[in-house]
């Protein structure tokens, strides 16, 4: 099953000509002294208005170095630093559509440096299979206007972006992720993981672009 939207996420389709592809894995020589979420939110505005883009897009499978100064992703076995999701680089506020007919399945604030922030998680159907959707980032007053079972239809506003205080502390995102199976998941679900992990994870949750992004547009 590939899971496919029926909405665009930011009420315009995302693609190549308004897209700026971004690449934040620890290969990427300009964040060599990248070392603060501060830093790194000034670096993807200035790419963004380079590329004269209106978002920027990308992260899914990167082994992204910037987690390391955060102890939300210390492990047993080292560190997390294997994105799973997708990530969706605009200002505050952006509102965020639903991409398919669903139910909401849970929510939560998940309140540690680093992390989610605000998290909703939207359980979908397409011919017979469920499948779930994962919004990370967003505006903690969203949560608010949810309930557990809740029904909503493609193409109506979930939430918007969160600003800085309340998302972790990131600039401004979405962080998308597919899920296949929650595996007993509420409100939270991991959305970076450690490289022996990556395998199964990225199995389990399919890469977010080809859901929504139009990629030979």
């Amino acid at each position: 099953m590939k899971p496919k939207a029926q909405f665009p996420l930011f009420r315009l389709n995302l693609h190549p000509r308004n897209c700026l592809e971004l690449n934040l894995s620890a290969e990427n020589p300009d964040l060599k002294y990248i070392d603060s979420q501060e830093k790194l939110g000034k670096y993807i505005q200035q790419r963004i208005r380079q590329e004269h883009r209106l978002y920027a897009i990308g992260g899914y499978g990167e082994n992204r170095k910037i987690y390391s100064q955060f102890k939300h992703f210390d492990s047993d076995g080292g560190k997390r630093s294997i994105h799973l999701g997708v990530d969706l680089w605009t200002p505050a506020k952006t509102p965020v559509y639903c991409p398919r007919d669903a139910k909401v399945h849970s929510f939560q604030f998940n309140d540690h440096p680093g992390d989610y922030g605000a998290t909703l998680i939207l359980e979908h159907e397409q011919k017979g299979k469920t499948f779930y959707s994962l919004y990370g980032h967003i505006c903690l007053a969203d949560l608010d206007r949810h309930e557990i079972g809740q029904e909503i239809k493609a193409g109506e506003i979930i939430c918007h972006l969160g600003a800085e205080n309340e998302n972790g502390g990131w600039p401004p995102h979405l962080h998308f992720q597919l899920i296949l199976d929650l595996q007993g998941a509420k409100g939270d679900y991991p959305g970076v993981v450690e490289a022996h992990q990556a395998k199964a994870y990225l199995e389990n949750c399919p890469d977010g672009r080809s859901f929504f992004y139009l990629e030979g547009s």
